[in-house]
């Protein structure tokens, strides 16, 4: 990562009432006051005439403020410039950051690289921030704050220092070996390390709650062709995005819409009606119909409501799991059909009737299945790999007698243990992970 005084636009590029640029590092102040006269007070805003000091030329009026180090994001010297957000004038005052000596232009994530590489947060927080970011429902902005508060990496940095408490009196007994160890010291490190495998399992033991709150919950439509699974996707979002026909096979590859639901992110995939066919592109849609039903959280299975119990041996298994029963075409049923699947959640996708008892029912499943707990939950993948590396090697430290391993490949192993809990935090040599995270993030953050 390079170094230097940073700058870049920290809002979305286009026309606002206001527009932040943000710059960091040790020339910030300075090139404050090359761009105005006055002399600014630490983190006060204060309005002030932005000029251009090459061409004498005014760039704005401005409300800036100036964080002195250490109390800023980056836990650098840090100056915000809000302008107002057109683009002539950002324009102006980015093209002359950008012929101020010392500065660049940022790279993406670099103020939040800054932040952690500074101590001002560790790998966790950055993560949510990140996250936070991109939150588009109100789950997943409970979710990610916490997370960019502390929450998580906190529970797993108790959980490094403990292990490394661990370690310090197995590398006491190697080190001093000599001299007289206490009689109990093995028994009380089996008893922690057992205790934190037990922890650090009910925290993988999940559901991936976290995980699908950050990237969407999984609900798929399926059924036989022409039970009308595409008219239900549009109904239920209240948009037409699948095209729907009466000839059976319209559907031939996966839609995918997003959902919001009571702050619950939802995708659904419409999917390709299951059936037997010689056709080689709709052969390949019904496969991934297939596959996602398998990979699906829940499943939507759709019946024609007026052949109600004509379903094949496939949808009679899909049926079994994780799955809600909806019966279509109610509008074309008598009463006294209706009266026979009064059980069963009845629809109609051409009127919309029996819409909002599908949404209402799969809320439910959620809230029951997705709940966020008082207690942080794991948000990615490289989170749980990294946890349960830890436990492996946790357990590696246990002979399957119970014996304690060779002390050497027992220190190894806690170390190595240690060192799994730090990746997620930041707290060892990451630089590996450093770029992929940060890249993630836009220019400005």
């Amino acid at each position: 990562m390079q170094g230097g005084t940073i700058f870049a636009l920290s809002t979305a590029l286009g026309r606002s009432g206001v527009a932040v640029v943000r710059v960091s590092g040790k020339d910030a102040l300075s090139s404050l006051q090359s761009l105005c006269a006055r002399h600014v007070k630490p983190r006060q805003a204060e309005l002030v005439q932005l000029i251009n000091p090459k061409t004498e030329q005014i760039i704005d009026d401005a409300l800036v403020i100036w964080f002195p180090k250490p109390r800023s994001f980056t836990g650098e010297d840090t100056v915000e410039y809000h302008v107002h957000g057109s683009h002539a004038v950002i324009d102006s005052l980015i093209l002359c950051l950008g012929e101020t000596s010392g500065l660049r232009h940022a790279n993406p994530g670099e103020f939040t690289r800054r932040a952690f590489e500074n101590g001002k947060m560790d790998l966790t927080a950055a993560e949510g921030l990140a996250d936070l970011i991109e939150a588009e429902t109100e789950i997943q902005k409970k979710q990610a704050f916490r997370q960019m508060k502390g929450q998580l990496g906190v529970v797993y940095e108790n959980w490094r220092k403990q292990i490394l408490r661990d370690l310090s009196y197995i590398e006491a007994v190697i080190d001093f070996a000599d001299e007289e160890i206490p009689n109990d010291l093995f028994y009380k490190v089996n008893k922690s390390v057992k205790r934190m495998i037990v922890s650090i399992e009910n925290h993988l033991n999940d559901s991936r709650r976290g995980e699908r709150i950050r990237e969407g919950i999984h609900v798929a439509i399926i059924g036989e062709p022409n039970v009308g699974k595409s008219s239900l996707l549009n109904a239920l979002i209240k948009r037409n995005i699948a095209i729907v026909s009466k000839g059976a096979g319209t559907t031939r590859d996966i839609i995918e819409t997003n959902l919001d639901l009571d702050g619950y992110p939802v995708i659904l995939f419409d999917t390709a009606g299951l059936r037997e066919s010689d056709d080689i592109v709709e052969v390949e849609g019904i496969r991934r119909a297939r596959e996602k039903a398998e990979d699906a959280d829940l499943k939507i299975v759709v019946l024609d409501g007026i052949n109600p119990f004509s379903e094949s041996n496939e949808i009679k298994l899909l049926k079994q799991k994780n799955s809600i029963i909806v019966f279509n075409k109610v509008d074309l049923l008598s009463a006294m059909d209706k009266a026979t699947l009064k059980k069963e959640i009845l629809v109609s996708a051409k009127t919309g009737e029996g819409t909002e008892d599908i949404l209402n029912h799969l809320k439910q499943i959620i809230q029951k299945n997705f709940c966020l707990p008082e207690t942080a939950v794991i948000t990615k993948s490289r989170h749980r790999l990294a946890l349960l590396n830890c436990v492996k090697a946790l357990k590696r430290v246990w002979s399957l007698e119970g014996n304690l391993i060779s002390i050497e490949l027992a220190a190894e192993e806690l170390r190595m243990a240690a060192r799994f809990l730090g990746r997620i935090t930041g707290q060892v040599d990451v630089e590996d992970i450093l770029e992929k995270i940060f890249s993630d993030f836009c220019i400005g953050k």
